[in-house]
């Protein structure tokens, strides 16, 4: 039975995701190990994504010249190696370097990833190559932390950061093997990718994406803590819930592509509503584990979604420069995140634990506010437009 390449491209968002989500699971062992502090030790999260903001669109630009399958063959195994030598880093600041290195190829790898994953379907079923792609990348932020978490308590420390160099390892060599030559992206001068940044609909998209980030993450990021302290739910119990969390973020993203193929406006819109209702059913803090079942699965669905609708609304504006624009979502959906946690941690100190839930919502009035002056301003013809391909 042969193996669809997407496959491949998808397990290797799983593993790059899973080096920058799941070091979450076992920063205690880290702060062990290497004798620092929990501050010091969740920079191996900040700096990555610090690193993604930073130098993202640059670095996809550089490397756009260069023949697409072999920068991501090795992307995977700049991925694998770095997580080899983190398994038997010496000290935490060589930790430390050693998450750089992937984070400057983590958006090359994302944008080329999703360029030869859309070029393996039909244009009309574009979306829904992305969503099986993204399957990869929403499990392995979601699957990530307890996997890691698993690992070093049932077997070592080294074994976390074994499993993500297998894992990119893997992918890899199917790449190799199963994507086709063809895959080869058309060449786009420097300075026709850098035309985008003209684009004034560009960046009400870069807006709308970072605010929809900033609101997913100002209650994710805090999801644990929401679940014990406001649902009542045992540390067991929330566990359980954040894999059920997963499973609906899962079904969430493939429901959102065959949407987003139908209609990319009316999605774009429907979205952030339904993450909203996501949060205020969450703050009604329910203590009956049925209906929690039911939140955290609409709750993981709308958050989860937001990948795919966000990163097809803000790329479909620039289908010239579809890589580079891919290399500005990742850039700014980190932004979002560091904005989103921080602002979620603020307000959870300044009116309690419910306070992020008002965080979310008050980035997802946000968001609404700039996909509302893209329709008004620079889509005339609103909800009518845009079935699948052409620009939103």
């Amino acid at each position: 039975m042969k193996i669809n390449p997407i496959f491949f491209i998808a397990l290797g968002l799983f593993g790059v995701y899973t080096i920058e989500f799941g070091v979450v699971g076992i920063l205690p062992a880290i702060t062990e190990r290497f004798n620092v502090s929990t501050s010091q030790a969740g920079m191996l999260v900040g700096v990555f994504a610090l690193v993604i903001a930073l130098c993202g669109p640059f670095m996809v630009l550089i490397l756009s010249k260069y023949n697409r399958k072999n920068v991501i063959m090795v992307s995977l195994l700049i991925f694998a190696g770095s997580s080899l030598l983190s398994a038997y880093a010496p000290n935490f600041y060589v930790l430390l370097a050693l998450r750089i290195i992937p984070a400057l190829f983590h958006p090359v790898y994302f944008s080329l990833a999703f360029a030869a994953a859309v070029s393996l379907y039909p244009k009309e079923k574009s979306t829904q190559a992305s969503a099986k792609a993204f399957v990869g990348t929403s499990m392995g932020m979601v699957l990530g932390i307890p996997i890691t978490t698993y690992l070093v308590d049932q077997f070592s420390f080294e074994a976390a950061f074994i499993f993500c160099a297998v894992v990119n390892t893997a992918a890899s060599v199917g790449i190799a093997i199963m994507l086709p030559k063809s895959s080869k992206a058309e060449k786009v001068s420097y300075g026709e990718q850098l035309g985008i940044l003209r684009k004034v609909p560009l960046w009400i998209n870069i807006g709308a994406a970072t605010f929809i980030f900033a609101a997913m993450f100002s209650v994710y990021s805090y999801a644990a803590e929401y679940l014990e302290q406001v649902m009542g739910l045992s540390g067991k119990i929330v566990s359980v819930m954040l894999v059920i969390f997963g499973v609906g973020g899962v079904a969430g993203n493939l429901l959102a592509g065959r949407l987003i193929g139908k209609n990319r406006v009316r999605t774009t819109v429907f979205h952030p509503i339904v993450l909203a209702i996501s949060f205020l059913l969450l703050y009604m803090g329910e203590k009956s584990i049925v209906p929690i079942i039911v939140i955290v699965v609409l709750w993981g669905a709308a958050h989860t979604s937001g990948l795919i609708v966000t990163q097809i609304w803000l790329t479909s504006e620039a289908p010239e420069a579809p890589e580079f624009a891919t290399g500005l979502y990742i850039s700014f959906i980190n932004l979002g995140v560091s904005i989103g946690s921080l602002a979620g941690g603020w307000f959870i100190t300044t009116t309690g634990m419910k306070g992020t839930i008002w965080s979310g919502l008050l980035f997802i009035m946000l968001a609404l506010v700039c996909i509302a002056i893209k329709i008004v301003y620079f889509n005339r013809k609103g909800l009518e437009v845009n079935r699948v391909s052409n620009g939103a």
